[in-house]
């Protein structure tokens, strides 16, 4: 008798890259993986957690660069579904926050594949590494997260919407906007919002600038800051040495 393979595939978010931040689940399944697709911004060291017989594809897409059509990723997702029991479809950060995941959940779907999702931290969640948090009260009424580079190359109209607010703007994909980044919240007079970039949060390879939102480009150029790297803006951003200023002028603790 022929036992038919259970197809499943699991959608996996594998943080920011450095492998300790990678969830508990996650790591289970990557260990008894037989094939994983991996996207760009997965790191050499989450891919050496699988096992040695382990088929890794790449299907990643470099920055406004060389990228593997989805297409051409569906039909290896069926493919490899059709043959294994353990496919893992690896994306970096968390793959429902600007990953596309969803969109091939519901091609798997399609397709009668069992697929389970298994959360990854955000890189947005890299920021408190770097003592930045991404709400605080009385300075952050929340958080928007954006795309900086939408499918027909513009920038997310709600950015508009996201700097007249008194919450967290984190900007994804968004290194090649700076400039109109920047142009925004001039034109709403917050010019002097406090603001970083981020590249390769959590990373050893790890790099941060700060500067005021109006200088983002400049800033970016001089530090020669590239991708991948997320964009936060908000008084977040300044807040730990705000803290230690008040801690040091009134010789007293903040709690």
């Amino acid at each position: 008798m022929i036992t038919e393979i259970k197809k499943t595939l699991f959608i996996i978010g594998s943080g920011p890259g450095n492998p300790d931040f990678l969830t508990i689940k996650a790591y289970n399944v990557l260990k008894k993986s037989e094939i994983v697709l991996f996207d760009n911004l997965v790191s050499q060291e989450i891919l050496d957690l699988c096992p040695e017989d382990c088929k890794k594809v790449y299907v990643g897409k470099h920055p406004y660069g060389e990228y593997v059509p989805q297409d051409d990723i569906n039909t290896l997702i069926s493919y490899y579904c059709n043959r294994f029991s353990n496919v893992v479809r690896l994306k970096g950060g968390d793959p429902y926050i600007f990953g596309r995941g969803f969109e091939e959940w519901l091609y798997a779907k399609t397709l009668g594949i069992a697929v389970e999702y298994i959360p990854g931290i955000s890189s947005m969640q890299g920021t408190g590494v770097n003592d930045i948090p991404l709400t605080h009260r009385g300075i952050s009424e929340g958080v928007w997260a954006l795309t900086g580079m939408k499918s027909n190359g513009e920038m997310a109209a709600d950015l508009t919407l996201a700097a007249q607010s008194n919450s967290t703007v984190i900007i994804y994909m968004g290194m090649r906007k700076l400039t109109e980044i920047a142009r925004t919240y001039v034109l709403h007079g917050k010019g002097d919002t406090p603001a970083a970039i981020i590249q390769h949060a959590t990373r050893p390879n790890q790099k941060i600038v700060t500067c005021s939102v109006k200088d983002l480009q400049k800033t970016s150029q001089q530090h020669e800051m590239a991708h991948p790297a997320i964009i936060v803006i908000g008084h977040v951003v300044n807040l730990q040495n705000n803290i230690y200023s008040s801690i040091l002028q009134d010789n007293r603790i903040v709690v």
